[in-house]
């Protein structure tokens, strides 16, 4: 079986090349496929500035607003109703400690940059990390901008979230051809069942791949099928290429790395597989995070996985030779109270939080920014998200003061704010 997002589906046995044509009818955000390639080649010939050739950004989105001061900016020497029940352990860079219950992210700290002291506009506000603007400020996400600057050409889709719900991943008036590619739910479709199959017809996945690397072979031979336009061949190539079947599948990788990933993070394995393939944004969330009450208790189960993933990432494209190439990006909406509540939970903190990055051109091996005594605010440098998603433009170098005509034609610059992380970039 073709697996994606952990979810195994099949394909039916009688898919006919007519069958298959009809990849043209499969939609995303009500647009067909073909139409999408037909927009992104629009976007590529009005002469707006794209993401640099194998570029790429994972987005790790930590839902729920993740407690900074239990994870990367502990207070051990605030009371005990601030500092939590966790202490603080070394890491392979003097100075810079972190949560004893990620032990394996201290192995890399070098490999890692931390922010603190991240002020947040809005509460449980997935928009404002994704924009740079509040809700009531309709601006296109990160993902899409870049899709609409991209024009790839390649039949593969700039931007893919692994959210099986998007959260505020709207592409605002970059229009709806730059959606986030989605594998599982509606968007599942796009590589998936055309209209009238049912599961009764499923087959197996080695009868699936060997349909489509026949659709494959007379695409080849033949150069394009007769009648249809470029832009549908195009959208039947991304359904019948190994390239695109094959990133979505970790089961291509080896048993040991799938292991080292573990199965709370096969979405990290499957992100580090699709930048791999030229995706320039893949988005994932690990969620959990909302901690009101159980704050320690859940944060023993949420963090050694998380710190197993963000690990594994970062070290997996350090040894394959990706990391100047990938930005890697751990964030949440908030922080979370420093002030530990009756019910051993910390409640919402937009006040502060924190940033973790890794890879691209960033200088990493340092903590950038503070809080007060007890995580309250920010001490002295105060970020916000726009900090961060000027310096992701940055390293896909695209440059933020580009704009966008919104839907009355007007030019939106891509941030209105653009000042990169200080001391971030290399």
């Amino acid at each position: 079986m073709l697996t994606m997002l952990g979810r195994k589906r099949r394909f039916c046995d009688g898919v006919t090349r007519r069958d298959f044509l009809r990849v043209g009818a499969l939609t995303v955000g009500g647009l067909s496929m073909a139409d999408v390639f037909r927009r992104q080649a629009a976007a590529a010939a009005s002469g707006t500035g794209g993401p640099t050739p194998g570029k790429s950004v994972i987005m790790v989105f930590l839902h729920g607003g993740p407690s900074h001061l239990d994870m990367y900016d502990m207070k051990p020497r605030a009371a005990r109703e601030f500092r939590g029940e966790f202490n603080p352990i070394d890491s392979n860079v003097p100075g810079m400690e972190i949560c004893e219950l990620m032990p394996r992210q201290a192995q890399i700290m070098d490999k890692l940059a931390i922010l603190r002291g991240l002020h947040f506009v809005e509460e449980h506000s997935a928009h404002s990390l994704w924009t740079g603007y509040p809700e009531r400020v309709h601006r296109p996400a990160f993902g899409s901008v870049v899709s609409y600057l991209s024009g790839r050409q390649d039949g593969l889709p700039p931007y893919v979230s692994l959210m099986n719900q998007p959260l505020s991943e709207d592409p605002a008036y970059c229009g709806n051809a730059h959606r986030p590619f989605v594998t599982s739910g509606p968007g599942l479709e796009n590589l998936g069942l055309v209209a009238g199959v049912t599961h009764d017809r499923l087959a197996d996945r080695k009868r699936l791949l060997g349909g489509l690397d026949t659709i494959r072979r007379e695409i080849d031979y033949r150069g394009a099928l007769v009648g249809v336009d470029a832009y549908t061949v195009r959208a039947l190539d991304m359904v019948a290429s190994s390239k695109t079947r094959e990133a979505f599948d970790i089961e291509k990788e080896p048993a040991d790395v799938r292991e080292r990933y573990g199965k709370a993070n096969e979405d990290f394995l499957r992100a580090r597989r699709l930048v791999e393939a030229g995706i320039n944004v893949v988005t994932l969330v690990v969620g959990g995070w909302d901690t009101h009450t159980g704050n320690f208790s859940s944060l023993r189960n949420l963090l050694p996985k998380l710190d197993q993933g963000i690990h594994a990432l970062v070290s997996d494209l350090h040894e394959r030779g990706r990391n100047r190439d990938v930005a890697v990006v751990v964030w949440g909406e908030f922080g979370r109270t420093p002030r530990v509540n009756a019910t051993a939970g910390r409640d919402h903190w937009p006040g502060a939080g924190f940033t973790v990055l890794a890879g691209g051109n960033f200088k990493t091996g340092q903590i950038i920014g503070e809080t007060d005594p007890r995580g309250e605010a920010p001490k002295g440098l105060s970020m916000t998200s726009t900090h961060v998603l000027t310096s992701l433009y940055g390293h896909l170098g695209i440059d933020p003061s580009v704009t966008i005509p919104d839907n009355n034609g007007r030019p939106m610059f891509l941030l209105d704010e653009r000042v990169p992380v200080p001391g971030l970039l290399g």
